[in-house]
């Protein structure tokens, strides 16, 4: 098997995965922030191992990295948070897509802190969008299908990208740090963010949210990473941008079959919309025609 199909594989697969996240968040029963918690605790043992098998403990971390990490530790914990939260209220479908505005989040910052160049075409996408957006903000949910607090779930999947992006801008300052241990030193993070917070004089009594708090910590964390990241050091990046896009569509997939949330027209299109223009994005694609044949000037 060729790398590029062995990396077209692995993240095909880690995409799938988390795509079925937010079916295990709810059948889990626990509140968002004991998710979080147990996901992040499972997942630190589970990334312990996979960081001293691949001898990564051996490295010396020095405060910068370690301060870096724990700063984008607490971003992602709140993305988490966020996510989760807005999952019962706006159906995961929905929140999904609107999470999926992440990429544009991204180029904001990029402009802001690190003087990346606003194009035209980055402004179009994000136009689109915004439209799609305002598509699926627009038409409320039927009624008795998702939570009635549908609003602050648009929100809290709004903030959870934000948080993602604010996660990645740190992430980018650690080049040359192993990402294994950078996901360790989150998750660590995450559990001593948590645990003051956490409902834990009354744990589950059962073994099924057990197996979903686990599964989410061990499936969804730890082994989501070894794929991540082994595709990632083997696929081009548009094709990584591309397969990213898995995870949507299997979230919406998840989303209608297990828990029979069905999108209206308008919020279809509108979804459509923020996944096609964040594939744009991703992928360099350009929303009109060029007018002239032959290379062009870099946007």
């Amino acid at each position: 098997m060729s790398n590029t199909l062995r990396g077209t594989v692995e993240m095909t697969a880690a995409m799938a995965i988390l795509g079925t996240i937010g079916w295990f968040v709810v059948l889990s029963g626990q509140p968002a922030i004991d998710v979080v918690l147990w996901r992040c605790a499972f997942g630190a043992a589970t990334l312990l191992v996979i960081c001293a098998a691949l001898g990564l403990l051996r490295g010396t971390l020095t405060p910068r990295v370690v301060a870096l990490a724990a700063l984008g530790g607490a971003a992602i914990v709140i993305n988490w948070l966020l996510l989760f939260s807005a999952f019962p209220r706006a159906s995961i479908s929905i929140a999904t897509a609107i999470y999926n505005t992440q990429p544009f989040m991204l180029v904001g910052f990029g402009a802001l802190f690190l003087g990346e160049r606003l194009t035209l075409t980055k402004l179009a996408w994000l136009a689109i969008a915004f439209a799609g957006m305002l598509l699926i903000v627009r038409t409320g949910p039927d009624a008795g299908d998702v939570g009635t607090d549908y609003a602050t779930g648009i929100a809290m999947a709004l903030g959870a990208a934000f948080f993602w992006a604010v996660a990645a801008i740190v992430t980018k300052t650690l080049k040359g740090t192993p990402p294994h241990l950078i996901a360790l030193i989150q998750v660590c993070v995450g559990v001593v963010m948590l645990a003051p917070f956490a409902n834990l004089s009354h744990l589950p009594s059962d073994a099924w949210s057990w197996m979903m708090l686990a599964t989410l910590g061990v499936v969804h964390t730890g082994l989501m990473y070894i794929l991540m990241y082994g595709a990632i050091q083997k696929l081009p990046t548009h094709l990584q941008g591309a397969l990213s896009f898995v995870y949507p569509v299997v979230a919406i997939l998840v989303d209608v079959g297990a828990f029979g949330h069905r999108l209206h027209p308008a919020q279809i299109v509108g979804a459509a919309a923020i996944l096609i223009a964040a594939a744009g994005m991703t992928l360099g694609w350009t929303p009109w025609k060029r007018k002239t044949p032959g290379p062009q000037p870099a946007e």
